[in-house]
Parts: structure tokens; C-alpha cells; sequence
């Protein structure tokens, strides 16, 4: 006679009992919902969202703003009130975006800052920006998860080798920003050639013609991409961490 049937399990793994007769077997299976929330705090993967909300919310604010055209109350009765409200609705529609999205900024760092058990004091920081988000970064997790290797080796480094590590750390993590805003650039003068018809030559003069709205932009991206990297190194170092563990051979 054999029975099988699943028996829930806490934690990241599911279980599978077989009874063949008098033998019990055990047969565990990973469920990779769960295992994500070995190695994460809830507040860290909800800062990670947050950070991935804040250009979205940008653009869409970009978006409704540009839909938004004031000219089109010309020829109609009380032109200079209606194209004042439409102006009105139009600026206060980019700046609403904004505000969104610097309490979206404001939300991540509290969140970062509960999940490392730290003082709301240490808010203070985000008014420094993606310089106060490393400071946040760099701050010990007063209650790791016990699967937290990355907030471990930290806390298992001497000051001297701590204070490399986060040095080389930081050139990293803004080498890295820097790297991918190039990419992403690259990859909009190839799209803009393909569907515009021009040399890419010719898209690069005319980002050149109004180099200074480019390069305000494209610091901005840096900024962004900094914070986010920052918020994914510890998570991507765990992962790492976590694929070599189970990888690895096991000592007889």
C-alpha cells in the first residue's frame, strides 16, 4: 500500500511524505517564493519597489503633463481663464510627479533604516541623497536574518579592511551607474536612428546642440541607478552567497 500526500512546511522549502508500507519518506522541494524571504527583510524588497516606482512615476508625470496643452482653449469663450487653468493643472500635474516621487525616495531610506533596526534619526540622511543612501547602506543590521551573509561578512571585517571594502564599494557601485547610463544611451541613439531614419552621427550633434539638458538628465539617471545599486548589492551578494552554498561540494 502507498499513500503520498504534501504536508505544509515553514520556510523555504515544501515537503512531500511517501509511506511505502512501514518506510517513511521525506522528499524536500525548493519553493522559490519563499526563499527569497530567507535572505530579505520584507522592508528591503518593499524599499526595491519603492526605488523602481520613482522613474515611473516621473515619466508618467512627464507624460500627463505634455497631454496637457493650454492652446487648445484658443477660440473658445474666457481664452485667458481657461488657458490659465490649463496651464495650472499642466505645472502642478510635473511638480505633483515630483512629490511623488521624493516621497517615494523618503519611504525607501525609512524603510532601509527599519529593516536594519536603526534610529528614524538616521532619516536625515535622505536629504543628502544617493550619498545618504550609501551612509544607510553602510550601517550594520542590528538583527540580520540568519541567512543574511552579506550584513555577516560586514560585520565580521576589522575597521581597516571595513573601511576598503566600502571604499571600493562606492567607486563600484557609481563606476556601475555610470556604465549603464552609457548603455542606455547608446541603445536610445540606436532606436532613434532605426525609427527616425538618421545617422547616428546626426542624432549625437543635435544631443550636442543642448548638451547641457543631456547632461543634466543623464546625472540624474546616474543619481537614480547609483541608490538602486546600492539597494541590489547586498541582495545580489546573498543570492551569489546562497547558489555557492548549495553548489558547493559538502565535506565527507
Amino acid at each position: 500500500m502507498s499513500i503520498a500526500h504534501n504536508v505544509p512546511c515553514h520556510g523555504p522549502l515544501t515537503s512531500r511524505v511517501s509511506i511505502e508500507g512501514t518506510q517513511l519518506q521525506r522528499i524536500e522541494q525548493p519553493n522559490p517564493a519563499s526563499a527569497m524571504m530567507t535572505i530579505m527583510k520584507k522592508q528591503t524588497l518593499v524599499a526595491l519597489a519603492l526605488l523602481l516606482l520613482i522613474p515611473v512615476v516621473i515619466m508618467g508625470g512627464g507624460f500627463l503633463s505634455n497631454l496637457i496643452n493650454p492652446e487648445i482653449a484658443a477660440g473658445h469663450p474666457n481664452y485667458p481663464r481657461n488657458f490659465q487653468l490649463l496651464t495650472l493643472a499642466k505645472n502642478l500635474t510635473f511638480l505633483g510627479s515630483g512629490l511623488l516621487a521624493g516621497i517615494l525616495w523618503i519611504l525607501s531610506c525609512y524603510l532601509v533604516i527599519r529593516s536594519k533596526e536603526r534610529s528614524i534619526f538616521w532619516l536625515l540622511c535622505a536629504a543628502l541623497g544617493p550619498i545618504g543612501f550609501a551612509i544607510l547602506m553602510t550601517l550594520n543590521d542590528n538583527v540580520p536574518k540568519e541567512m543574511d551573509w552579506h550584513a555577516r561578512f560586514v560585520r565580521s571585517l576589522n575597521i581597516f579592511v571595513r573601511i576598503v571594502y566600502e571604499a571600493c564599494r562606492f567607486v563600484a557601485v557609481w563606476w556601475l551607474a555610470y556604465q549603464a547610463m552609457v548603455l542606455k544611451r547608446n541603445l536610445m541613439i540606436i532606436v532613434q536612428s532605426a525609427s527616425t531614419g538618421l545617422s547616428r552621427a546626426q542624432i549625437i550633434d543635435q544631443q550636442n546642440a543642448s548638451s547641457g539638458m543631456w547632461a543634466f538628465g543623464e546625472g540624474l539617471e546616474v543619481i537614480y541607478l547609483a541608490a538602486l545599486f546600492y539597494l541590489l548589492w547586498p541582495i545580489v551578494f546573498n543570492l551569489a552567497a546562497r547558489i555557492f552554498r548549495k553548489t558547493a561540494p559538502t565535506a565527507p
